[in-house]
């Protein structure tokens, strides 16, 4: 059973100082950027900015240097199918994430080990025309045994359609900008 109170995920493609500082407490950041190769001053300025604010900081698609730099953990985006990460030696805090668009994507999650499946996109955005919707959302959420966290088009005006499909959490970039 998820719990009743969403677990809050922001995205990040930079140091944001204001934004972070400003994440509603225990939001959990990923740090997301494929236009730049990883810059570990940056990575480092913002997992001090998290654990100012004691907020949990993942890198993405990078296991090795989130270990390294001891971060809380990782997340596998839908396009890294590799499955060979259960030959880390991941402590038990460190944890995996990752997310999915389909059924194919979820059972490739699962057999990556990874803690919380980000199904998306379950609303429309700028971004993204092609969406689930709710209905198909919540038929592919049925077929894991994974927390679920919602990604994709969530604003103020549909969040309260979160809370009726018992997800573990939502997961958003524009939601949690500072305007």
């Amino acid at each position: 059973m998820h719990n009743k109170s969403l677990k809050l995920f922001c995205y990040i493609d930079k140091f944001d100082n204001i934004l972070i500082n400003n994440l509603p407490k225990k939001t959990h950041v990923i740090y997301r950027n494929y236009k730049e190769t990883p810059n570990l001053e940056k990575i480092l300025k913002i997992k001090k900015a998290c654990n100012n604010k004691g907020l949990k900081f993942f890198l993405s698609n990078n296991i090795k240097l989130a270990m390294r730099l001891k971060l809380d953990g990782a997340y596998i985006p839908s396009f890294n199918k590799e499955l060979n990460f259960n030959s880390y030696n991941l402590n038990k805090k460190f944890k995996l994430l990752g997310s999915a668009h389909n059924l194919k994507e979820i059972r490739i999650k699962e057999m990556q080990k990874i803690e919380y499946i980000f199904l998306s996109p379950l609303f429309p955005s700028i971004k993204n025309k092609n969406y689930l919707g709710i209905y198909k959302f919540f038929n592919l959420m049925k077929k894991t045994k994974k927390k679920v966290v919602c990604l994709g088009g969530i604003t103020k005006s549909n969040i309260k359609t979160l809370k009726n499909l018992n997800l573990y959490g939502m997961a958003s970039i524009s939601y949690f900008k500072v305007n």
